[in-house]
């Protein structure tokens, strides 16, 4: 089937440009130098604004910007004390970031699909994805580092033995079901970051896989008709996104960081 679109490519072709990303390197080792470059861009607009408010916070009247900085620090503190049970300085920072960081790279989704590809060819660059949590690299890797901190909670708040005992007497506390406890919360282990990034990765990739089905199957004076109604509803897909990447990071930190006494 060959259906033009807004570049002159058949649908196929329109589509599968639009999902390939910008990279270097072969196989395993290439990097999506599009999604690194986004997040990190991201995550420095982040610092940037929350920094600034930061210093020019005042007791008196605050500002707009103020005003929404601190709504959100006070639903992410809130959110925070209601699910983690024990005591550290990093997981508020951590909800914080994460929450923030997540949102902005899927805002980067409403966005038009051919807006910053265009401009991009227009330099030269071939391919360019905007959204990097719709690259399963980034949130898988986002996923990892929560992985690796589950871990160092465990060992943090229960120390060797009760990290040994953590994956070997339970569910079933008996030295004859060691080998079925192991097995079975390695599984629930590993399935925590798996589901944790193919969620949002799942959820942001047909995002803008429908955008960009839009904007190959219609003319481009009649795509706001369906687009503009799936970007308002998508406004609310990825700030709940943003919030379930949160909120379990913050639960599996709290069951890694709860001892028996917290039971």
């Amino acid at each position: 089937m060959s259906v033009s679109s807004p570049e002159g490519l058949t649908t196929q072709a329109y589509i599968k440009h639009h999902l390939q990303n910008l990279q270097v390197g072969d196989g395993f080792w290439s990097l999506n130098i599009d999604s690194l470059f986004f997040s990190v861009l991201l995550g420095i607009v982040f610092l940037c604004i929350f920094g600034f408010v930061a210093k020019k916070a005042t007791s008196g009247v605050p500002g707009k910007l103020q005003c929404f900085v601190e709504l959100v620090i006070s639903f992410v503190d809130s959110n925070v004390r209601e699910i983690f049970s024990g005591k550290s300085r990093l997981i508020a920072p951590l909800a914080l970031t994460i929450f923030v960081w997540v949102f902005l790279m899927n805002l980067m989704d409403l966005i038009p699909v051919d807006f910053l590809p265009y401009a991009a060819q227009q330099m030269g660059v071939s391919h360019l994805r905007v959204v990097p949590s719709a690259d399963v690299s980034v949130t898988m890797s986002m996923a990892i580092g929560v992985f690796f901190l589950i871990i160092i909670y465990t060992f943090k708040f229960k120390g060797g033995i009760g990290f040994i005992k953590e994956y070997t007497l339970h569910p079933f506390n008996h030295w004859i079901f060691i080998p079925i406890n192991l097995v079975l919360e390695l599984v629930t282990l590993i399935a925590k970051p798996l589901s944790l990034g193919l969620r949002l990765f799942g959820n942001m990739y047909a995002g803008e896989l429908i955008f960009i089905l839009i904007a190959g199957l219609l003319p481009w004076w009649s795509q706001w008709v369906l687009s503009l109604p799936w970007a308002i509803f998508h406004i609310l897909i990825i700030t709940l996104q943003a919030f379930i990447f949160m909120v379990l990071t913050i639960v599996y930190l709290s069951m890694a960081s709860a001892t028996d006494e917290d039971h």
